[in-house]
């Protein structure tokens, strides 16, 4: 007798809460030995230090915002003149080329909390109208190097600074559609972006809502260690994310590493569920009922141990991606208040985690961009990559 052929599990993008309980009820009953499996080999029952927080643990945002003093942003300027004296591509923004004296150790400390400590913190704040877009583009990128030293590409041609806003309206003609939250008003569930560490620029924000979500990847996995061990080795197990019409249509790939005495999760949710206008590819292998499980386990557990950032126009999010996954809510933008960010991905060599040996080939190309060959487009464009689309 011929079996059948394996489907997709019942799973949107948006997770469904009712589903997630009803698929754990049925997997529970059919196998209630799935809580008693021990943890993967060399996985720790317990994750220790100050990545592993609540979001009740914060309880004042002076724990985590850095706010520039007149001095400091007096010394920001005078860095940003001297780089455009030099009449350079914005590609050479360096420390060497951006010259913070003062504040530049400063953010090398932040840049150690990034690492080493709770995983994010604020800069408070730009004074945005004061500069023009690529003065802004320069201030970022060189306040940024001496938090980072290396920048990200982000799509095939070299951009390493992305765009994050609703372009439903002005790319709704877009070839491939818009297959990515992040350019709508939409809410993003929780996720993790490529590479270490992510940047985040307000230009402006929202008339309501899209507030910024972030939850320690540690605590997560802390919870899921204790009460679901077989989740654990789900996540650990290679999973098929779809390339969304690239070459090859999919690749393999764990979204759970324990790797030189890090936990680091590394996933985003629409590679195995699609979005909008990008469905998941239906002839590449679908995804499990435990890895759907899996998927809204981390989705939820995330959402109740996260932190809300109140992200004003000017202010500067850093987060480390290996460390903590991070959402947003959807949001109303308005002729006065228009949600518009700008995204840089970093790492800083000197402090780096190690990177997991599956992860390495895609950190390799991300950080390969040379200092002619980067791209700062000032304006909005679709991220795209050879046949499809990038985060």
């Amino acid at each position: 007798m011929p079996v059948a052929a394996a489907t997709q599990p019942d799973i949107e993008y948006h997770p469904d809460l009712a589903k997630y309980q009803a698929r754990t009820a049925h997997r529970l009953a059919k196998n209630p030995d799935l809580l008693k499996v021990p943890l993967p080999p060399g996985f720790p029952a317990k994750v220790e230090g100050p990545v592993v927080w609540e979001g009740k643990d914060w309880t004042n945002e002076d724990q985590w915002v850095y706010k520039l003093s007149d001095e400091e942003l007096q010394e920001i300027d005078a860095a940003m003149k001297h780089f455009e004296s030099l009449d350079k591509p914005m590609g050479y923004i360096s420390r060497e080329t951006f010259p913070l004296q003062n504040l530049g150790p400063i953010l090398y400390g932040l840049a150690k909390e990034l690492y080493a400590g709770r995983g994010f913190f604020v800069l408070r704040t730009i004074p945005i109208h004061k500069y023009s877009r690529a003065q802004l583009a320069i201030i970022y990128a060189g306040i940024s190097s001496h938090v980072g030293s290396a920048r990200g590409k982000q799509d095939a041609t070299g951009a390493v600074l992305a765009h994050i806003k609703d372009l439903t309206v002005s790319h709704a003609h877009e070839k491939g559609g818009i297959g990515n939250s992040a350019y709508t008003t939409d809410g993003q569930v929780f996720h993790t972006d490529v590479g270490d560490l992510i940047a985040l620029f307000a230009l402006d924000n929202a008339a309501e809502g899209g507030v910024s979500r972030i939850s320690s990847g540690p605590r997560v996995y802390n919870e899921l260690a204790a009460t679901r061990p077989d989740l654990i080795h789900t996540l650990a197990e290679e999973w098929p994310l779809d390339s969304f019409g690239g070459d090859p249509g999919y690749t393999k790939r764990p979204l759970l590493y324990n790797e030189d005495g890090h936990i680091v999760i590394q996933y985003s949710r629409r590679h195995f569920t699609g979005y909008g206008e990008q469905k998941r590819t239906p002839h590449i292998p679908p995804i499990t009922e435990a890895q759907a499980e899996a998927l809204d386990a981390l989705h939820y557990t995330a959402e109740k141990y996260s932190l809300g950032l109140n992200f004003q126009k000017g202010d500067i999010q850093y987060i480390n991606s290996m460390g903590l996954l991070h959402a947003r809510d959807a949001f109303r933008d308005s002729p006065e208040h228009t949600r518009h960010l700008i995204r840089l991905w970093l790492r800083n060599d000197e402090l780096a985690w190690k990177t997991p040996s599956y992860l390495q080939p895609i950190w390799q190309r991300l950080y390969s961009v040379g200092p002619e060959e980067q791209r700062f487009p000032l304006d909005p464009e679709i991220r795209r990559k050879a046949g499809g689309m990038t985060k």
